[in-house]
């Protein structure tokens, strides 16, 4: 018996059609009252954006921008977490610094001269975070200065998994506060501002 399959009807494009934009779920919208969870991106839904240490440095950039985040995670062949390697860490003064302290030329720089390594990192629990605020998470960004937080959880085997990460852009971005390119200074003044109009 041969399956009888049927044409699917088709109409034109309208004018205001618009791509659909994959956000795990997130709310568009959020309040430093909602549950923290809404602003993390969990990797359990989301591919981790990885790059090894060796990587060159003009290509973690590239890949920075074609997954269109600010953030990679570095990590060996066997998926261990090294450090991370931001935009700002490309960006700004630390190849520079590199180059001029290594005395090696700017094609030279790879993901490890400018990454922050693993032992300067620290992490929130998950436990901790299904508990938490978005004002909470954006109260421990401004503490430690930083755009990005890291949270952890455990497998079975009682070993730290990375289970998701914040991002100040993307906070700011559900909060509906344009966040300033220029750090997180800049970037919680703008929160800030939104705290006192509301």
């Amino acid at each position: 018996m041969t399956a009888r399959y049927e044409s699917i009807p088709s109409h034109p494009v309208s004018d205001d059609v618009l791509v659909h934009r994959y956000r795990q779920g997130l709310p568009l919208r959020v309040t430093l009252e909602d549950p923290a969870t809404d602003v993390m991106t969990d990797l359990r839904r989301v591919e981790a954006m990885t790059v090894s240490p060796e990587t060159p440095m003009e290509t973690a950039l590239q890949k920075m921008i074609h997954a269109g985040v600010r953030l990679l995670i570095v990590v060996t062949p066997e998926d261990r977490v090294q450090g991370v390697v931001t935009a700002r860490d490309i960006l700004g003064e630390k190849p520079v610094q590199v180059v001029s302290g290594e005395r090696i030329t700017h094609g030279e720089l790879q993901v490890q001269h400018v990454m922050t390594p693993r032992a300067e990192l620290t992490v929130l629990d998950h436990f901790d975070v299904v508990v938490a605020r978005v004002g909470d998470v954006v109260a421990t960004l401004r503490e430690s200065r930083r755009q990005h937080a890291l949270v952890v959880e455990h497998d079975e085997d009682r070993h730290e998994v990375l289970r998701g990460l914040f991002s100040l852009t993307q906070i700011g971005r559900q909060l509906g506060v344009e966040i300033s390119a220029e750090g997180p200074v800049q970037s919680f003044a703008e929160i800030e501002k939104l705290l006192t109009a509301s």
